[in-house]
């Protein structure tokens, strides 16, 4: 589905409060002090974050970080690591290991690729008789990976139009996909803080299939999209999950809702952000005394439009630049009351919402949110203070 460009439209104190807000104050906003209200920063608790690692098992990488639920894999980059350079052993090998295990069919919507491990194994999939097809952003089809795909016989649809072809998805043999904010680059899995998810339901992999062949067979991009996701809601070994699609299923209209109906903490990692309507709610939960804080990306709050950097400071709320020299901080991430979380490649603006093809999934799921909210906490304590 597609979306039309939309652009949504502290000192010593604030350091007190910065690292509890994502350590203690997330698990109670209450403000027991006369001095939080001021700063719009719930006061420190004594009660610690829940175990993030309860009831899940984790995925080891020499390079990132991975969890694993009954039908979920969770998967974070890690530039820090001291091996990332090598550019290899990270959570692009365990989507590579994946299409190796195809049987029928991938499908792969990509804004971008130039990992040799995707591009190897979508090329062995082809060999060995597994139909692989693709759709992309035109503007990044002419670089050699694309070209390697096409060379082997793999048919590639770009988007050829002004809005962006963002998806970033992976369906395989129709029964698991593979999403998150990581590109299928070299930058997206070893030099930018990303995320990356598997999801094990024949019923999602319906529909970003649906969503797919919108693209691929339909010619359908951006605001051509027709609303057509067959299940939205599904519940998944108990844990529900939201299925979104840009612009035609009104994403930010769903985040709003959600954001609104937080009680206790709002997180966020943000690339892009400037909504205006989400960062006036992020301020308005702050005035009611939630803990909000945040992590944004300081190469888009020096070149965005309409940033909502500012008025978070305004607000005098934790919101802070991010700290990574090797890349960029990519994450598209909002954790509310460490039990949903919203991804997916949707940047909080106006164009991911109305221009972009863009995808989302929201777990409500507290294993889930404790997993996003220790990657908030490791992005967080390299943020500039």
């Amino acid at each position: 589905m597609k979306s039309v460009p939309i652009r949504f439209a502290a000192g010593l104190l604030l350091c007190v409060f910065v690292i509890p807000a994502v350590s203690a104050c997330d698990v109670s906003p209450a403000l027991p002090t006369a001095l939080a209200p001021l700063l719009h920063i719930p006061a420190p608790t004594a009660t610690a974050l829940p175990d993030p690692a309860a009831g899940l098992v984790d995925i080891p990488l020499q390079v990132g970080y991975g969890a694993r639920g009954s039908f979920f894999d969770l998967y974070f980059t890690d530039p820090l690591n001291p091996n990332a350079y090598k550019e290899e052993d990270g959570p692009d090998l365990a989507l590579a290991q994946a299409i190796d295990q195809a049987r029928i069919s991938v499908d792969v919507a990509a804004y971008s690729l130039d990992l040799y491990s995707i591009q190897s194994a979508l090329i062995r999939a082809q060999s060995r008789g597994v139909e692989v097809r693709m759709v992309m952003e035109t503007d990044n089809m002419g670089a050699p990976g694309p070209q390697a795909l096409i060379q082997a016989g793999i048919p590639i649809l770009g988007d050829r139009r002004q809005g962006l072809m963002h998806d970033k998805f992976v369906v395989i043999d129709r029964a698991e996909v593979w999403t998150g904010s990581m590109n299928f680059t070299v930058s997206g899995a070893y030099g930018d803080n990303n995320n990356l998810v598997r999801i094990h339901s024949e019923k999602v992999a319906q529909d970003y299939t649906v969503e797919f062949e919108e693209m691929f067979k339909d010619d359908f991009f951006g605001p051509d999209a027709i609303a057509a996701t067959p299940y939205p809601r599904v519940v998944i070994d108990g844990v529900p999950v939201e299925i979104y699609f840009s612009p035609d299923d009104h994403v930010a209209t769903r985040i709003i809702e959600l954001l609104r109906g937080a009680h206790e903490s709002i997180y966020f990692m943000a690339y892009s952000f400037t909504a205006d309507d989400f960062g006036l709610v992020l301020r308005q939960k702050a005035q009611q005394g939630l803990a909000i804080a945040g992590v944004m990306d300081e190469s888009q709050v020096k070149t965005d439009q309409g940033t909502q950097f500012v008025p978070f400071q305004q607000a005098r709320l934790p919101v802070y630049l991010d700290g990574n020299k090797a890349g960029v901080m990519h994450h598209k991430v909002f954790i509310i009351d460490r039990s949903i979380v919203i991804t997916g490649s949707y940047n909080f603006s106006l164009s991911a919402e109305t221009t972009n093809d863009e995808n989302v999934v929201i777990f409500f799921d507290p294993r889930i949110a404790a997993r996003y909210l220790a990657e908030y906490k490791r992005v967080d304590a390299q943020a500039q203070k």
